[in-house]
């Protein structure tokens, strides 16, 4: 090594080396789970399945009020009714419709009171000129998706429906029976005989009326009521609350009664003599908004007398 090498290494000074110790992690790391993917999209779907039955609970609430109404007469005893003939639909009457009028805690009523006829739902309006017919009226509401509120049989088939009701008509063997029940083994008994049955919203159970109503505000209100076993048409005379309509039913006498949609709709109804009488607005007939969408409710001549 020459004299100017060994001069440069004492002029430049050595560097520092640092030795950093690592210690050595002998513990085991918490790793995340191979498929929280998974573990996340059960959490979710608990919470949406919870949120969507607050919802059934907030919506059957609402359109099925009063469970716990008092019945005149369990869907097993309708059943009885309707294979006994004990009704006064089967009975040796003259057919015809009676009309009367009153009034009742100042809402004035039309009761048309049906005398030997049967019941049965239909597709197509009643003709005018139909001498069989005695009365007709509105029955099932419809919604815009070809739904049914509440459960509806025509002539044996079972329609889709969703959003049940309490109430309902049921007819069967030319008899018809009215009542208060969640359960639907009146329907199913219906069903299986070729019958017509469907559900509307409740306006006296036993004499009682629900704790609240669907629908609100004034309009002209119908109803199928009984006292008895005697039926009536029932139509106010002019615009009125549910709460008030239902509440001068009890006050009159009815036991039970379901509301029939339509406000002023046309129908009509005949006396025994068989003329026919108008009810509602003539300028609606026929109503071709409704044609083979809603089964009309038609009370014609009783075929078990």
């Amino acid at each position: 090594m020459s004299d100017i090498d060994t001069q440069q290494q004492i002029q430049q000074p050595e560097e520092p080396v640092f030795l950093i110790e690592r210690v050595e992690q002998t513990a085991e790391q918490p790793q995340p789970p191979r498929y929280l993917w998974l573990h996340r999209l059960a959490a979710a779907g608990a919470v949406l399945a919870l949120v969507l039955l607050a919802l059934w609970g907030y919506r059957s609430c609402r359109h099925q009020p009063d469970l716990d109404l008092p019945l005149s007469a369990t869907p097993e005893e309708n059943i009885e009714k309707l294979q006994s003939g004990d009704t006064l639909t089967a009975a040796k009457e003259t057919p015809g419709v009676v009309h009367t009028q009153d009034s009742i805690l100042g809402v004035a009523l039309d009761f048309y009171a049906l005398h030997g006829v049967s019941a049965s739902l239909e597709w197509q309006e009643p003709d005018t000129l139909d001498r069989s017919v005695f009365l007709y009226c509105r029955s099932a509401d419809h919604k815009a998706d070809s739904l049914y509120l509440g459960s509806l049989v025509v002539g044996g088939e079972e329609k889709p429906a969703y959003e049940g009701r309490l109430g309902y008509m049921a007819m069967a063997d030319g008899r018809y029976v009215i009542g208060v029940s969640a359960s639907d083994a009146v329907k199913d008994y219906v069903a299986e005989r070729g019958g017509s049955f469907f559900r509307q919203m409740v306006l006296l159970s036993n004499g009682v009326l629900p704790n609240d109503f669907e629908l609100h505000g004034k309009v002209e209100r119908k109803a199928i009521a009984r006292i008895g076993e005697r039926y009536y048409f029932v139509v106010t005379r002019s615009k009125e609350t549910m709460w008030d309509f239902a509440d001068a039913l009890r006050e009159y006498g009815f036991l039970d009664a379901i509301y029939i949609t339509g406000g002023d709709n046309y129908s009509y109804y005949r006396t025994a003599d068989g003329q026919k009488h108008d009810i509602g607005d003539v300028a609606g007939y026929p109503h071709k908004k409704w044609k083979g969408i809603i089964p009309w409710l038609v009370f014609r001549q009783s075929t078990t007398r």
